[in-house]
């Protein structure tokens, strides 16, 4: 289900943008519209939908728009032309009433600089959006006291946030978004003002509190880092344009210009790439019923040592080496159950290379990649490790 969808936007800032959209469509630059007409191209010809549900994080350095993006689908900044669609519903068509009701009820910011009142306990913070829409006294405390616990602040609520750390505080400005039960988060820069430690701790606390909650978030940043951490999708903008949309993975694998490969550069690719992306086809499987003979045969056409072995359902069993499937034949033995090492390494799909090359420290057998009905999916050699480190999966190794 699709929850926004953004088409076709513009936001040109500055008297007459007229001119400027004119010289937009003939392909005139950023700096160049402005020198010539002194208005500022913001955002240029946007378009992309976020599903429901959905981390969809948009990435760029100071200046690419994406303040300017996050601003317009609430419109805190009025777009020049385009279509924001929020369930459906065109909100740039729509009246103040209507703009008010969707950001009471659907909608829910939370900014860089927290944003909180300094006058009002913590509690009456979180609260403030259930008072705003009318919620009785003891109605907003108890929703207050109930995000204070879901954040992890539940004996805070009688505190001021000047009395609270910087991470504390941001902790707060999240659980008031959360408060008024939105479907959509806006989080501009959410964490960039904290230290590195506490930035960290919140990606976690965020990660945590979508597995539970499951809303829709467009997350602005400008660090790389935390944009493949916690983005289903990333954006990539650059002077107003959107130059790519894509999987963490898919922006690493198949980055769409330069802009982007010199952005991926110095990527920690293990903290990215998963299993599903570097895992190949077993040369060869048998069944447990195949036997010895079968096993061997196998082993020496494709040239391989060991072999996996799985049930007649396709479920992973473990692996026979040539030299017991050979000793099994010299005993004039053909069933291989008892020969079958079942001490082998099995990762799911989205297993990250960093948790992956581990295993390699203790087996000497293939990594497995199997489903949740442990049927093999691919298997994972140390070469194809290395190679996804490298940005190189996908190569013969």
């Amino acid at each position: 289900m699709i929850k926004v969808e953004i088409k076709n936007l513009y936001k040109i800032f500055g008297k007459g943008p007229n001119n400027a959209m004119e010289m937009i469509k003939n392909g005139y630059s950023k700096n160049t519209i402005l020198k010539k007409t002194g208005n500022g191209v913001g955002i240029n010809n946007a378009s992309f939908k976020v599903k429901d549900g959905e981390i969809f994080v948009v990435m760029g350095l100071s200046g690419s728009g994406k303040s300017t993006l996050i601003r317009c689908i609430n419109r805190l900044i009025e777009p020049t032309s385009g279509d924001i669609y929020i369930d459906g519903q065109n909100i740039v068509n729509c009246s103040k009433d209507e703009l008010l009701s969707i950001r009471r009820q659907k909608i829910a910011m939370v900014f860089q600089n927290f944003a909180l009142l300094p006058h009002r306990t913590v509690a009456e913070n979180v609260a403030f959006g259930l008072e705003i829409q009318k919620f009785s006294l003891e109605e907003r405390l108890k929703k207050a006291n109930e995000m204070l616990e879901l954040v992890g602040l539940k004996d805070y609520g009688e505190s001021l946030p000047s009395q609270l750390s910087g991470g504390m505080q941001q902790r707060v400005g999240l659980a008031r978004a959360l408060a008024t039960n939105p479907d959509i988060l806006l989080m501009d820069e959410a964490f960039s003002a904290l230290d590195p430690l506490i930035r960290k701790e919140m990606q976690n606390e965020l990660l945590k509190l979508q597995d539970k909650m499951k809303k829709t978030i467009i997350f602005i940043t400008h660090d790389l880092d935390e944009a493949l951490k916690l983005g289903d999708r990333i954006a990539v903008m650059k002077d107003g344009v959107i130059v790519q949309i894509d999987t963490p993975e898919g922006i690493l694998q198949n980055p769409a210009d330069d802009y982007v490969k010199e952005f991926i550069q110095d990527v920690n690719r293990t903290k990215v790439v998963t299993a599903s992306s570097i895992m190949k086809t077993p040369d060869s499987i048998i069944t447990s019923k195949d036997g010895a003979r079968v096993a061997v045969r196998k082993m020496k056409e494709v040239g391989i040592s060991s072999i996996f072995v799985m049930d007649k359902e396709h479920k992973l069993q473990g692996i026979i080496t040539i030299d017991d499937a050979v000793k099994l034949l010299k005993e004039n033995i053909n069933k291989i159950d008892e020969v079958i090492d079942k001490n082998i390494y099995t990762v799911t799909p989205d297993t990250l290379i960093e948790d992956i090359l581990p295993l390699f420290m203790s087996t000497k057998y293939p990594i497995v990649v199997t489903d949740e009905e442990n049927k093999i999916l691919g298997i994972i050699v140390k070469a194809s490790a290395l190679a996804g480190i490298l940005g190189e999966e996908g190569k013969n190794v």
